[in-house]
């Protein structure tokens, strides 16, 4: 009768609810109704729906209980919507039995009684005691159940039923007045109501319920003689009082959530300013816009940096990824070349083959490597500065990590870059002075890092020197101690050679390994072999930059076209006075042999890192171009779209930005909000009221 419709299975005498209903009510232009899990809706204004409902009702159960089951404790979920119905749920229950007849399992009566006590122990439920009337009020199963659960009875409403035939067969007004005046039954309740279910026909209309009724009240001795008072009376009354039981219970609780969200705003409000009141407040999706604005700006520093910057930082690096490239491929296999036509012809094949295969490809490495180094920099000032805010750098991380790993290079650049490297090192004629002295300060200073490193590579394999033996306590192993002394045999031959072989030749290795034998030391093949390389390779990096010291004022006679036709002896040039006698012997074993020198007197090396040197430039300013006109767009472009990404993902925009601080924030805002609404819920009940 509360839902406007019977909506669930009776039957004659028999156990027909065998498992919780719940029945969501709830206001709505046509009365319907429908299943959680089903699309299908009831039209309850038509009868052949109600059976089609009520039978699948009784469909669902009987499949709950399949298995020889009595009673399931799965619910069965119902929506019914329509005009006038008060918003609430309703649980219908299994009836208290006080009799396991054949046919049910031993425990069903324990079953239904503890199923009634979980949903009746919920402090927001209200109960609605339903008593036959037709029947001894001691016979009653239910009560003292009810009175266990609920024993102040301000959530308990009490319902007779059948007032009909008790009126008909059991006919004592007192008897019901006492029911109704709850000084029979050992309980309590918030009030007490007198209902007709009709005149107990399996297939009677909700219609006829309420006409007969209504018809049994208006002509009820009962209600005559005021044994009922009329607020008791009918279903209308009864959804009326637990409407309105419903909603007093919402108000208390609601007003109780709202003192414990007042009190806990009130704790957050407290810690947020004790540890974080120079801190505006915001919630993790306001962090985030403000630490994306940060990262795009972060972007915009690129401009800032001069071109001198990016070109000094552009040449260092490309030098770096070029370096052992000229060295191994092109310079030290030159060496070996004692005609300068010969000399010439090879170095522009070798040139023009780098040029069409690796140059462009490395240049465009050392570009990237450069623009991320430069990026890299300023955020490490980003963070060294005062005020930094570390909640935002793992994401920063993230985000420029993942920009990196999808920013590839314009492919359109790499052939721009070719054309103009192309045309940089086919140029071989050094026009003034100021180039030429460039040129060999370039060569001083790539000669010294080679050198260098050559050393290192040497000491590595003959062990620490006397000072580090003496002052560290180091010592050299046996096969550290044996190639000392494959080195000393090394330098006494090379001594001899003018142009000594890059790879030992055999005859060589057996003078070596004879010299060493008559020392009483045996060793093998391959470990001579292995000093020798580096040993050649630093003789002929000394020679080269003895020359470079040669060279520095031969400009003139370059211009002349002397060094061209072999007519200057290196011993008649005039040192210039940074080159000095003493930086010299730093610099070179070996002394200012006019017969070595000779062989080096074109300052062929010098016109080589010319070349290399406007190469160097040229692809310089255009990855320079490149960075700051297409690059840094793209890279924008990519942070962007990884930003949105992360935007787009809760989990992981929580993962990234996290700490107390922003679970602080989150959790008063979240706060905030239920409280206000809970505050205009309590403003609308109580207007409403």
């Amino acid at each position: 009768m509360i839902a406007q419709a019977r909506i669930f299975p009776r039957g004659s005498g028999e156990m027909m609810t065998r498992s919780p209903v719940k029945v969501t009510l709830s206001e709505g232009p046509y009365h319907v109704a429908s299943f959680k899990d089903s699309p299908r809706e009831y039209d309850l204004t038509k009868e052949s729906e109600l059976a089609a409902l009520r039978r699948d009702i009784e469909m669902r159960m009987k499949a709950l209980v399949s298995g020889g089951k009595t009673i399931s404790s799965d619910v069965i979920s119902l929506n019914v919507k329509g005009p006038g119905l008060q918003r609430m749920v309703l649980v219908d229950l299994p009836g208290i039995i006080s009799t396991v007849t054949t046919g049910m399992q031993a425990d069903t009566r324990e079953t239904i009684q503890r199923m009634a006590k979980h949903y009746m122990g919920n402090p927001n439920a209200i109960i609605l005691c339903v008593q036959d009337g037709s029947i001894d009020a001691e016979r009653s199963n239910v009560t003292d159940l009810v009175s266990s659960v609920d024993p102040t009875g301000k959530r308990t409403i009490f319902v007779l039923t059948k007032v009909d035939l008790a009126e008909a067969n059991l006919y004592n007004p007192d008897r019901i007045k006492q029911i109704l005046e709850g000084k029979l039954f050992p309980m309590k309740a918030l009030g007490y109501f007198a209902v007709v279910t009709g005149r107990g026909s399996k297939d009677e209309s909700i219609e006829s319920i309420k006409e007969y009724e209504e018809e049994f009240f208006r002509k009820s001795r009962l209600f005559r003689e005021g044994t009922l008072r009329l607020s008791q009376m009918t279903t209308a009354n009864l959804s009326k009082a637990v409407s309105e039981r419903f909603w007093k219970m919402v108000k208390d609780s609601v007003e109780q959530q709202a003192d414990t969200y007042r009190a806990l705003r009130y704790n957050l409000e407290a810690e947020w300013k004790n540890s974080y009141s120079h801190l505006r407040e915001m919630d993790r999706e306001e962090l985030f816009e403000k630490a994306r604005n940060e990262i795009l700006d972060d972007l915009i520093t690129l401009n800032g940096i001069n071109s001198v910057t990016w070109e000094k930082n552009l040449r260092n690096e490309l030098w770096k990824e070029l370096e052992d490239s000229v060295f191994t491929n092109m310079f030290e296999p030159a060496q070996q070349l004692d005609n300068l036509g010969a000399y010439q012809t090879n170095i522009d094949i070798w040139l023009r083959d780098w040029v069409e295969k690796d140059l462009p490809t490395s240049s465009i490495k050392a570009g990237w490597h450069t623009l991320y180094d430069q990026l890299d920099d300023k955020l490490r000032s980003v963070q060294r500065a005062p005020g930094h805010d570390a909640l935002f750098d793992e994401l920063k991380d993230k985000v420029h990590q993942e920009a990196r790993s999808r920013h590839s290079w314009d492919q359109k650049a790499e052939n721009r870059l070719r054309v103009i490297q192309s045309n940089a090192l086919d140029d071989r004629t050094v026009h003034t002075k100021a180039q030429w002295t460039a040129a060999a300060d370039f060569l001083d200073q790539a000669l010294k890092n080679r050198l260098k490193s050559v050393n290192q590579k040497i000491s590595e394999l003959c062990g620490p020197g006397l000072v580090q033996r003496w002052f560290f306590w180091q010592r050299r192993t046996p096969e550290q101690q044996a190639r000392q002394d494959i080195v000393q045999e090394i330098e006494t031959l090379l001594a001899a050679y003018t142009k000594p072989n890059p790879h030992i030749t055999p005859d060589d290795l057996t003078t070596i390994r004879r010299n060493l034998q008559a020392r009483n030391m045996t060793v093998s093949d391959s470990l001579i072999a292995e000093t020798w390389e580096p040993l050649v390779r630093r003789m002929y990096l000394e020679r080269a930059l003895y020359n470079c010291y040669e060279c520095r004022k031969s400009f003139y006679y370059y211009q002349q076209g002397f060094l061209t036709q072999g007519e200057l002896n290196p011993g008649t040039i005039d040192i210039s006075a940074s080159a000095s006698e003493s930086d010299r012997k730093n610099h070179s074993r070996f002394p200012a042999d006019p017969d070595v020198a000779s062989e080096f007197s074109d300052c062929r090396e010098v016109v080589f890192f010319y070349r290399l040197m406007r190469m160097l430039d040229a692809t310089c300013s255009a990855l320079r171009q490149q960075i700051m006109n297409d690059e840094a767009r793209r890279l924008e472009h990519h942070v962007k779209q990884v930003l949105s990404e992360i935007a787009n993902d809760p989990m992981e925009l929580r993962k990234l930005i996290t700490g107390r601080r922003v679970a602080l924030a989150e959790e008063l805002k979240r706060t905030r909000h239920i409280q206000e609404k809970l505050e205009e819920f309590i403003a609308a009940l109580n207007k409403g009221d």
